[in-house]
């Protein structure tokens, strides 16, 4: 029996609606693949990091390459955060590590000032890829003919159909497999928690057992006949 965990992998598919674990966003973490997270979603910001390259306003977002920047904004108001300047006691932006783009560098108000004339970075949805998880957690997957299987870690929001293509990169034929849960059919368009499979680590640790004590195992069954998306061998 071989057990593999995972998953620091690099998904290149991305979905409206799609979901994301923040090990998923860690791995974009570079000036030229620079993701965030904030208030739920998750951020491509590579092309923001190109246009502001080389200037001191897109330093804080590379520190934050690959995190969650949600301490940046308010979440009642969906916007940044405002504070009253100590100097001026003019309400502006609050830019605890440095000031970043979209967001006026000037102290004392001048009569240059403009007021920004485009949508900021952080409301614009077009750099949006997604939505970050709520939470996530540990999945058993078991291949019956073979007897390997691996544990991987999933997003709650994830159907049955998107925990199969994680595991593609374990057997690129998983999808033309038939998926059980203790020897019942489940519903490849529900979570595990809509299929009666729940996150239970809660409970193991109010009752002072360690959390991976008993991890869900779906187990797929081969079958002779490959559906038509498998790919030729």
């Amino acid at each position: 029996m071989k057990i593999v965990y995972d998953v620091f992998q690099k998904d290149n598919t991305y979905g409206e609606g799609k979901y994301f674990l923040p090990t998923e966003v860690a791995l974009h973490n570079t000036q030229v693949d620079c993701w965030v997270s904030y208030l739920g979603g998750v951020y491509d910001l590579t092309k923001l990091c190109k246009d502001w390259a080389n200037t001191r306003e897109i330093k804080p977002i590379l520190a934050y390459a690959g995190k969650d920047i949600s301490h940046w904004f308010d979440h009642e108001k969906n916007d940044i955060r405002y504070h009253v300047h100590p100097v001026t006691g003019v309400l502006v932006p609050y830019c605890p590590h440095g000031p970043i783009p979209d967001v006026t560098s000037s102290v004392v108000p001048t009569t240059t000032w403009r007021p920004l004339n485009k949508c900021p970075w952080w409301l614009d949805e077009k750099y949006r890829k997604g939505n970050l998880t709520k939470n996530a957690r540990p999945c058993r997957i078991l291949n019956t003919l073979t007897g390997t299987q691996v544990v991987i870690m999933v997003c709650e929001e994830d159907s049955i159909r998107r925990i199969q293509e994680r595991a593609l990169i374990y057997n690129a034929n998983g999808m033309s497999y038939t998926w059980k849960f203790e020897g019942k059919d489940i519903h490849l368009d529900l979570t595990l928690t809509e299929n009666g499979i729940p996150d239970e680590r809660e409970r193991f640790a109010a009752c002072g057992i360690v959390e991976d004590y008993y991890i869900p195992c779906l187990m797929c069954y081969y079958n002779d006949k490959p559906d038509d998306t498998s790919p030729d061998e």
